[in-house]
C-alpha cells in the first residue's frame, strides 16, 4: 500500500503519449495502485510530483526540458522514482542508481516486471530489468573484467546487496538463484521448473535470506560471486 492505508500513488512521465496510456492501463487495474497524474517533459513531472506527492514517479530517460536521469536527482528524496527507458545503457544505469533512483526497467521487461518494480520501490528495494543486471555482474564480478566507469556509483549500488555468511541452498533453491543470475523472471523460471510464481517467489525469498540478498540483484551477484570463486 501507498502512505497511510491507501493505494500507491503514481505519476508517470514520458513525452510518448501510448507510452503513458499503457503504464496508466496496466498499473490501474492493480487493487492496491492509482497514477493520479501524468505528465510529458521533466519539468512538469518535478513540478507535478512536488505539488501532489506521489509515491512513485515512473520516468522516462529522454524527455523534453529535463531528462529522467535530472527528474531522479531532484526528486529521489522526497518520492521513489523509478526509471523505465528504452536505452539499455550502462552510464544511464550508474547515474540513475547514483541519483537514488528505487530501479530501472527497459520498456521491453513487460507488465508483470513494472508492477513488480513498483511493489519493490515502495517496499524499500530496488529492481533492475534482468537484462541489465547479468550484464554489470558479469563487469562487477567475472576475474579480469575491466573495471567499470564511475566506481562510486557502482559501489553504491551493489555494497548493500549482499551481506553475511550464507546458508546452504537446497538443489532446488540454487536451481532458481542461477536462473534468476541468467537474467530470467519469476514467470519465466515457473514455467521451465513446472512450479508456479508463487512458489518461484517463496524459494527466492528463501535463497535471500540465507545469502543476506536483499533483493534478485543481490542473487544474482551472489551466483557470479560464487562463479568467479570468491
Amino acid at each position: 500500500m501507498g502512505s497511510g492505508t491507501g493505494p500507491i500513488r503514481i505519476l508517470i512521465a514520458d513525452d510518448q503519449a501510448d507510452v503513458r496510456s499503457a503504464f496508466r492501463m496496466i498499473l490501474d487495474v492493480q487493487p492496491d495502485m492509482v497514477v493520479v497524474a501524468e505528465a510529458t517533459n521533466g519539468a512538469a513531472a518535478v513540478e507535478e510530483a512536488r505539488r501532489l506527492r506521489p509515491d512513485v514517479v515512473l520516468a522516462d530517460i529522454r524527455m523534453p526540458k529535463l531528462d529522467g536521469l535530472e527528474v531522479t536527482r531532484q526528486l529521489a528524496d522526497q518520492c521513489k522514482v523509478i526509471v523505465v527507458t528504452t536505452f539499455d545503457l550502462d552510464e544511464y544505469v550508474h547515474t540513475a542508481l547514483r541519483h537514488g533512483a528505487a530501479g530501472f526497467l527497459l520498456k521491453r521487461s513487460g507488465p508483470v516486471l513494472l508492477i513488480e518494480a513498483v511493489r519493490a520501490a515502495m517496499a524499500g528495494d530496488a529492481l533492475i530489468s534482468p537484462q541489465i543486471t547479468v550484464r554489470l555482474l558479469r563487469h562487477m564480478a567475472l576475474p579480469g573484467a575491466e573495471p567499470r566507469p564511475e566506481p562510486e556509483a557502482r559501489a553504491a549500488a551493489a555494497a548493500p546487496l549482499i551481506a553475511g555468511v550464507p546458508e546452504e541452498l537446497t538443489a532446488r533453491e540454487r536451481e532458481i538463484a542461477e536462473l534468476v543470475a541468467d537474467g530470467a523472471t519469476n514467470a519465466e523460471i515457473g514455467a521451465g521448473l513446472f512450479i508456479s510464481p508463487g512458489t518461484v517467489k517463496n524459494h527466492l525469498a528463501n535463497v535471500q535470506r540465507k545469502i543476506g540478498a536483499r533483493n534478485r540483484v543481490g542473487v544474482a551477484a551472489w551466483v557470479w560471486e560464487q562463479a568467479a570463486g570468491r
